[in-house]
């Protein structure tokens, strides 16, 4: 930053400060503003937080200015006028602290040649058009848990206890990477006299850690219709992902956890803006707390668009809806009206809740989360469900679907149990949703049409299947699988098993996979009928699993070559060699 204004460019420059409000915007702009570099540089200094009142700073000397108390006779326009031509014939620095200078002064101002700059600090990314001068903007991102530790210590007014330590990794979560937050909580802590137990009750009032995987947010983004493509080739959510990487680079979101790939994995809200959305979103009626026990909905017919019922033991809001509760609350909701124009029901980490037939007349859903739920059926009427866009059924114990669930021409994701051996009932030649992205947990033996049916899916970006069969009798439809991996331009994720029946490794045929330059991620089980595929995967691949492959020869002399590799794992009977070389 104070590079940028100590550039030897004389053309008035302005430099935004961006990041949300306790980011620090306005602790990194003093200390630019007093230090000595600084100074010396722009004889002139001027702050303020108002537009009105004005700290004025001659070399080191400091000076109060208030527009509004200077003689009457001066009209505000006359005030701004003299202070214009001030800037305008002296070096100055001015910071305007979330606030705003009159245009007549900004268009006299970026006319002006004599090195002067501005910051200006704000939660905005948008900023007032009148500014054309502007310079790239400085954004604040939110510290890591790391950073946020470190802070901490350096803001405790005493030496830190080991008692204290116990709590570090809750401490450095509790202010989601926010400084002003950080600061406040080491003042809150600051006795000497605390015990860890007074020390845990202040944790826990400023802690509201959560986390959110990206996949699930932006499914849910996409479900919302938040994000539209902007190209041919893009998807909403290509536009989703960039959306929270801008986010995150902005400092609204806090990045927790990376992919290896680099992609996001987790990210969370820091609570300060968590509890301001909160509050936005109860006063437009888009979020509401439901706590009626017999199921009087106070939301009125047709308003209710998004239902979540969140699993947390210290809150009673949702507490009588979990398990067996979930579905007369559904079927009610669904009854009475209330739900008809339901976009999302995520009822993630529910206990088997009992699904209403019902279910099928919220025709405008588009989200089913039911991932953690354990649940052994769905309801056949899940095809009337058109506008489904992700169905979310990983971790369940549902072993077989309805043949009817590929009528939902919307869907892009579908996520399976590879454990409960979930099978797709599909008729040869029949229409499959072309849009799906992910097909996960799929369960493929000798009578899973794949030729002329699920190789229909071309647009497949994530794969995950497990093959099963007797000895020598699947070679004819693993071909067909391996046929139509190597279709799948898009492909960025592939799991591939083979097992028996009793879930032991058999042999898993594959061919170059080269071409495939968008994959990352890879995990093979199965005993690898043409070792040499080791060197026909592509530089793309970052993570690779392998698992009962059975090689003898040293894999590393083929892997070693993937330039972008980060991760290998060599799990059981993988390698059954003595020695491996690393160079």
């Amino acid at each position: 930053m104070i590079a940028r204004l100590l550039t030897k460019d004389e053309r008035f420059r302005v430099i935004p400060i961006v990041g949300m409000e306790g980011s620090g915007r306005t602790t990194l702009a003093k200390l630019i503003f007093n230090h000595q570099v600084v100074i010396d540089h722009f004889p002139f200094g001027v702050w303020t937080s108002d537009g009105f009142q004005f700290h004025l700073r001659y070399e080191e000397k400091i000076m109060e200015y208030d527009i509004s108390k200077l003689e009457d006779g001066w009209s505000y326009e006359e005030k701004m006028q003299r202070l214009k031509a001030f800037f305008t014939s002296n070096r100055s620095l001015i910071v305007l602290d979330d606030s705003y200078l009159p245009y007549a002064m900004l268009e006299g101002l970026q006319d002006t040649l004599n090195g002067s700059r501005m910051i200006l600090t704000s939660c905005k990314t948008g900023l007032p058009l009148n500014l054309k001068m502007k310079s790239d903007p400085h954004h604040l991102r939110l510290r890591t848990d790391e950073e946020s530790w470190a802070l901490f210590i350096h803001a405790l007014n005493m030496s830190t206890p080991p008692e204290l330590l116990k709590l570090k990794d809750k401490i450095a979560k509790t202010c989601g990477g926010l400084p002003l937050l950080i600061v406040k909580l080491a003042g809150e802590l600051s006795h000497k006299d605390a015990t860890i137990e007074d020390w845990s009750t202040v944790v826990q009032h400023f802690h509201h850690d959560q986390q959110q995987l990206s996949r699930r947010l932006i499914a849910l983004w996409v479900a919302e219709d938040l994000v539209q493509p902007e190209g041919d080739n893009e998807t909403p959510e290509d536009v989703a992902e960039r959306c929270l990487n801008l986010l995150i680079a902005q400092g609204m979101v806090q990045l927790t956890k990376k992919k290896l790939n680099g992609n996001v994995k987790m990210v969370r809200l820091p609570d300060a803006l968590r509890q301001y959305w909160l509050s936005k979103a109860q006063q437009a009626t888009f979020h509401g707390v439901h706590t009626n026990k017999r199921f009087e909905l106070s939301l009125g017919t047709n308003k209710i668009r998004r239902l979540i019922d969140h699993l947390d033991k210290e809150d009673i809001s949702f507490h009588h809806i979990h398990g067996d509760y979930v579905g007369n609350f559904v079927h009610h909701g669904i009854s009475s009206g209330c739900f008809l124009m339901l976009i999302v029901l995520d009822l993630e980490n529910v206990f088997r809740p009992k699904l209403p037939e019902a279910i099928g007349k919220l025709t405008q859903l588009r989200y089913l989360g039911l991932r953690y739920t354990f649940l052994e059926t769905v309801p056949s009427s899940i095809s009337k469900l058109q506008n489904l866009q992700t169905v979310d059924m990983k971790h369940t114990s549902i072993k077989a679907l309805p043949s009817s669930i590929w009528k939902l021409k919307q869907l892009r994701h579908l996520y399976l149990t590879e454990s409960s051996r979930s099978k797709l009932k599909l008729q040869h030649d029949a229409n499959v949703p072309t849009i799906l992205q992910t097909l996960h947990g799929v369960f493929v033996d000798e009578g899973t049409p794949i030729r002329d049916s699920l190789d229909k899916l071309l647009g497949i970006r994530k794969l995950g299947l497990t093959m099963s069969h007797k000895q020598g009798v699947m070679s004819l439809q693993q071909q067909a699988v391996v046929d139509w991996v190597l279709k799948l331009n898009q492909l960025r994720s592939l799991r591939l098993k083979s097992i028996d029946e009793n879930n032991q490794p058999l042999e898993l045929e594959l061919k170059p996979l080269v071409s495939h330059v968008n994959l990352s991620y890879i995990y093979f089980l199965g005993q690898l009928r043409n070792p040499f595929i080791l060197s026909q995967f592509p530089y793309s691949l970052i993570d690779l699993t392998l698992s009962g492959s059975g090689l003898v020869k040293d894999p590393m002399q083929s892997l070693e070559k993937l330039p972008n590799l980060r991760s290998l794992k060599l799990l059981a009977k993988s390698y059954l060699g003595k020695k491996m070389v690393c160079s």
